[in-house]
């Protein structure tokens, strides 16, 4: 099962659980499940509430004495470490509570084990995290796909006082992940909702090509009236024949370089994160001979390879593009051979048939090791890995 947050109002924990109990999550499951952590006494009621004629499910919870029973985030891992919950979901919601738990560390310069404030110990962070990803092993599902995250400004007041939005323990969570500005004075994702989908994503952008199932809608606390608050989540499913991903396509024409610089241009560009690079021969302005530049690459190295490319070439510029990739399902394993283990890829086509092929970079090791001839190891090691 594949699961896409529309985050089209943002993300806060609350949001999702109440998104997954409208897909049909069971609010007596998740309450069942929660008891095994031995929360402070409290209750949950999910209500149905309209935003903008859209209808959500609105998570409520009720927590006797609230904010009295901060912990720590070290306390909070040995609480779910000693619970009885699925393990892995015991292991996702640790690493939810470690990715907030850092940032929080970091903005206030202490150690990890030594955070101790509101957010990260009230008992309804602690609902919202592991209630999340109870939601998750329930649906059971094997990939998250989410939009861009909308971002709001302005101040909010909390425990540490009065904070610029969005709120600094967010915006560490969020580097590397696709974000825009709403310039709207609100707080649209929460460090908790920041944390969930930065752990728990696969990846950042349009709705895959999945077959819908389910779509459900989890209500925030805010009546905005312009854009319903709400997050949708949708569930479908995808007959896996090729992966899917969103990467970038960096390009540049450069026609004074000297071309000697190519080789370590390209190495660089390796070292730095880029998943391919090309040089093409082109005819430029005033039928000068060039090189066209292209790199494709993950979004979050796009910054970094960009300034390499600025450092190390002679161009005034360059373009970036963002497009779909599909590739083959593939994998990797080792296989024993008369020089040793080399890794080989073990590529499924379309049709179902399998094609296996020897990691090159490891038979030029080999050949260069034994001094025997490339194409003698790729001859015998064909053999071995037929299928």
């Amino acid at each position: 099962m594949i699961a896409y947050f529309d985050c089209f109002s943002g993300i806060s924990g609350d949001m999702i659980l109440g998104a997954f109990l409208d897909l049909g999550f069971p609010l007596s499951e998740l309450t069942a499940s929660l008891a095994f952590l031995k929360i402070p006494k409290h209750t949950l009621r999910a209500q149905p509430e309209k935003r903008m004629n859209l209808k959500g499910i609105r998570l409520l919870i009720n927590v006797k004495q609230p904010g009295k029973d901060e912990k720590t985030f070290k306390e909070i891992r040995t609480m779910i470490e000693g619970s009885k919950i699925n393990k892995d979901v015991k292991q996702k919601s640790i690493e939810i509570f470690s990715c907030l738990a850092k940032a929080e560390a970091f903005i206030h310069r202490k150690r990890i084990d030594q955070v101790h404030f509101h957010e990260i110990g009230a008992v309804d962070s602690i609902i919202d995290i592991v209630g999340a990803v109870l939601g998750i092993h329930y649906f059971n599902i094997k990939e998250i796909v989410s939009s861009p995250l909308p971002l709001g400004n302005g101040f909010i007041q909390c425990g540490h006082g009065t904070l610029p939005l969005p709120a600094p323990a967010t915006l560490e969570i969020l580097k590397t992940i696709p974000v825009y500005g709403i310039g709207k004075p609100v707080e649209t994702v929460t460090p908790t909702g920041a944390a969930i989908i930065a752990t728990l994503a696969q990846s950042f952008g349009p709705l895959p090509p999945i077959t819908i199932e389910k779509v459900g809608y989890g209500a925030g606390k805010r009546k905005d009236t312009e854009v319903p608050n709400l997050l949708r989540v949708i569930l479908g499913r995808e007959e896996k024949k090729f992966s899917w991903e969103q990467v970038v396509v960096i390009e540049t024409n450069i026609d004074n370089m000297n071309p000697e610089i190519y080789e370590y241009l390209m190495e660089v560009l390796f070292e730095k994160g880029a998943l391919d690079v090309s040089l093409i021969s082109v005819q430029m302005k005033k039928n000068r001979p060039g090189i066209l530049l292209k790199v494709i690459a993950k979004e979050n190295n796009k910054t970094e390879l960009v300034e390499t490319i600025f450092n190390e070439t002679t161009t005034l510029g360059v373009r970036v593009n963002t497009v779909d990739r599909y590739t083959l399902l593939r994998k990797t394993n080792a296989v024993e051979t008369p020089w040793g283990k080399i890794r080989i890829k073990i590529i499924k086509e379309p049709d179902g048939r399998i094609v296996t092929s020897p990691e090159f970079e490891d038979c030029k090791r080999i050949a260069r090791a034994k001094n025997i001839p490339l194409k003698q190891i790729l001859l015998t090691i064909s053999k071995i890995i037929k299928p």
